[in-house]
């Protein structure tokens, strides 16, 4: 009778543990789908508001719902359910890139639907009006070989208030003088803080980005490790990691 109940006993914890690794996984799926999700940043498009190695989440419910939100992003609806919000100049957005929706760009708002862009020798030009631009303290980068450089940085404040920083080289690109972008309706253009180091909505690789491509915004930076340096590796986390930007929020 002991030797049973024991079974029982062992048959019952492992079946609770089980079931528990369940609910963990909907839960988190939720969380996923609905909520928040994590993003990592590989790249210096958007320098100096997000770094290589920050690791953020992003709100899916900001502006609503596409399929885009949805695991492995079934197509199973067309547009967005519940966006009550849409998205305003300055969000920091993530989406999938129009022309390989598989892969993730996180960018600025720039223009809204209907808007008119410009770069106009390196100043950002929005329905024919330029941004102003405030030169401010240099920031400091490194290069392949580890060599500390010097970036101009500038700051930026959109029409509707938003301020933010830029970086740019001291040199004329054909970035920094574009025809006009007439942003279509429902779609919205992009661009990235570090204007000499972005791929974005200047450019046919990415082009206007629909409402629909849209997973949400960039919200909490919650872990950062230095450039090079591997998350996971505990034992570093001391000089990997940079403390300063855990928990800071994206602006």
């Amino acid at each position: 009778m002991s030797v049973s109940s024991g079974a029982k006993r062992k048959e019952g914890g492992a079946g609770e543990f089980i079931r528990l690794l369940i609910h963990a996984g909907i839960i988190a799926l939720v969380i996923r789908t609905f909520l928040f999700q994590p993003f990592n940043i590989p790249s210096g498009s958007m320098k100096a508001t997000l770094l290589v190695g920050d690791y953020l989440f992003v709100s899916k419910y900001s502006y609503g719902y596409s399929h885009y939100s949805l695991p492995l992003s079934p197509r199973l609806f067309s547009g967005r359910i519940g966006d009550f919000n849409k998205p305003a100049r300055g969000d920091v957005v993530v989406f999938r890139l129009p022309k390989d929706d598989s892969t993730d760009y996180i960018k600025r708002v720039i223009g809204l639907p209907g808007d008119s862009i410009q770069m106009i020798d390196g100043v950002l030009n929005i329905n024919g009006q330029p941004v102003k631009k405030e030169r401010i303290d240099d920031f400091i980068d490194e290069d392949e070989s580890g060599r500390k450089i010097a970036v101009r940085r500038w700051r930026e404040t959109l029409p509707n208030g938003v301020t933010y920083t830029t970086l740019d080289l001291p040199y004329n690109l054909q970035s920094d003088n574009t025809e006009v972008y007439h942003v279509p309706p429902n779609n919205y253009f992009m661009m990235g803080d570090n204007r000499h180091n972005s791929t974005d909505s200047r450019f046919p690789q990415v082009g206007y980005v629909p409402f629909e491509n849209i997973v949400g915004r960039a919200q909490l930076i919650f872990f950062s490790v230095h450039e090079g340096e591997r998350a996971w590796e505990i034992w570093r986390w001391p000089v990997s990691v940079r403390w300063g930007r855990l928990f800071t929020m994206v602006r």
